[in-house]
């Protein structure tokens, strides 16, 4: 299961799992749309390839929580 961090690692824009416009890693390092745009797909962290990030149903956070620690060092 995804853990669907709750930021941007680069900006610290809010993602909401439920919500569209994330991008991951292979090792779920997450950045926003213009962020990866920016970075040209790769993640700078591990150069991996950056791809859409699926959502959660809101539904479902209850039993099965997003993540909520924040990435972004700001």
């Amino acid at each position: 299961m995804l853990e669907m961090r709750p930021d941007c690692e680069r900006c610290g824009t809010d993602l909401p799992a439920e919500s569209a416009g994330a991008f991951i890693c292979s090792f779920e390092c997450t950045f926003c749309t213009e962020c990866a745009e920016a970075l040209d797909d790769v993640c700078p962290n591990c150069s991996g390839e950056l791809m859409d990030r699926p959502t959660r149903a809101k539904q479902l956070h209850e039993k099965f929580p997003p993540g909520t620690k924040r990435k972004f060092a700001g």
